[in-house]
């Protein structure tokens, strides 16, 4: 069985007439009254588009349950349809069904996200509404659709992809999906580019290093010591994330002096870019209580002995952080602090990372 929409300005009354009478013999002849459909709308920012439909007398006379203005038929034009059932056998039917556009709400830039939790159960349900919700959507003028679609929603996923839905990116409890409708290239943005790591160099007054060695490493970091190192968490501070990560591997409290330097690097993990910041902690305990399902084993090194391992000499990335981290113990190099600040652009606080040399500070005179 194929479905298929009639629209009204490609098929004449005649031709619907001719077609709703061949309806005597299909498996759908018990509708005394074929439909020939106008739509009325019931649409807002977020609300979807509900189908009433007009219909054809049994004499073929179209009767629409209301006049149809000038204004209404524009608004309309695109979304008159008859639905033509194409079965094994000898003839075709119409017939008619409440068919809405999908819950939606627009976006700033001209586009349109489809409310994730109004999503149709059903695929056959779910595919007529999505086409649609594409030709009314095309209609007018939406560039960019979002289809967010949940775990339980995951037999949607196949009919979207027959649309034309491309994938955008996945989380543990649902798949995005987008669909770009004017021609040329697409514009809306890629999935995250970036992954976020931290690393804690925590330094006690005794001039030891708090480092570890991981259960999981390459062969070439046997017997290697290296400072707590970990991703940020959705939504996590780089200075809080570096303190957490130092607590989890170690059983350490810190706190959060400042940001040391960052690297950043490319096609990593998933072929993604990596952003990762060292940062100097300061020690508010000294028990170690380790990670066993990350962590091999932790202990206070010192210093020397730490910068001494061929490791850190041969590597020109681990050789130049150390560096810069003594030449902060020494107080000739300061590092970056986060500052609450808050845009215009979107209303919200966010954490700007900058030093500011004063000649006042103890800490740090950057001479």
């Amino acid at each position: 069985m194929e479905l298929k929409f009639l629209d009204s300005k490609s098929s004449s009354l005649s031709e619907k007439a001719a077609l709703v009478a061949r309806t005597k013999s299909s498996p759908f002849s018990s509708f005394e009254h074929s439909v020939g459909v106008k739509f009325s709308q019931e649409f807002s920012s977020c609300r979807g588009v509900f189908t009433k439909a007009s219909y054809l007398s049994s004499n073929g006379t179209f009767m629409p349950k209301r006049a149809i203005s000038s204004v209404d038929k524009e608004k309309t034009a695109a979304e008159n349809y008859f639905y033509q059932i194409s079965t094994n056998g000898p003839g075709s039917s119409l017939f008619s069904r409440n068919i809405g556009v999908l819950d939606a709400c627009d976006d700033e830039y001209g586009g349109v996200v489809v409310d994730p939790d109004r999503l149709p159960v059903n695929p056959d349900a779910f595919a007529p509404m999505l086409q649609f919700s594409l030709s009314h959507w095309k209609m007018k003028g939406k560039k960019g659709i979002w289809l967010k679609l949940p775990l339980e929603r995951s037999e949607l996923v196949p009919v979207a992809v027959k649309e034309g839905f491309e994938y955008h990116h996945a989380e543990r409890g649902y798949v995005m999906l987008t669909y770009w409708i004017p021609g040329g290239p697409c514009m809306l943005p890629s999935n995250a580019t970036h992954q976020v790591g931290v690393g804690g160099f925590v330094i006690n007054d005794k001039n030891e290093v708090l480092v570890v060695q991981e259960k999981f490493y390459a062969p070439s970091f046997a017997d290697v010591w290296k400072i707590p190192t970990g991703f940020i968490l959705e939504s996590e501070e780089i200075y809080t994330g570096a303190v957490r990560e130092v607590k989890e591997e170690t059983g350490v409290d810190t706190e959060f002096v400042e940001v040391i330097a960052f690297r950043h690097a490319h096609n990593l993990d998933f072929d993604k870019s990596d952003l990762f910041f060292v940062c100097m902690l300061k020690p508010l305990s000294a028990q170690i209580k380790v990670d066993d399902l990350e962590i091999q084993a932790a202990k206070w090194m010192p210093l020397v002995e730490f910068v001494a391992q061929p490791l850190i000499q041969e590597d020109g990335l681990f050789k130049k952080i150390i560096d810069i981290c003594i030449a902060r113990l020494g107080k000739h190099y300061c590092g970056l602090l986060p500052r609450q600040v808050v845009s215009k652009f979107d209303d919200r606080p966010s954490c700007l990372y900058y030093n500011v040399l004063d000649t006042g500070n103890v800490n740090c005179n950057g001479n």
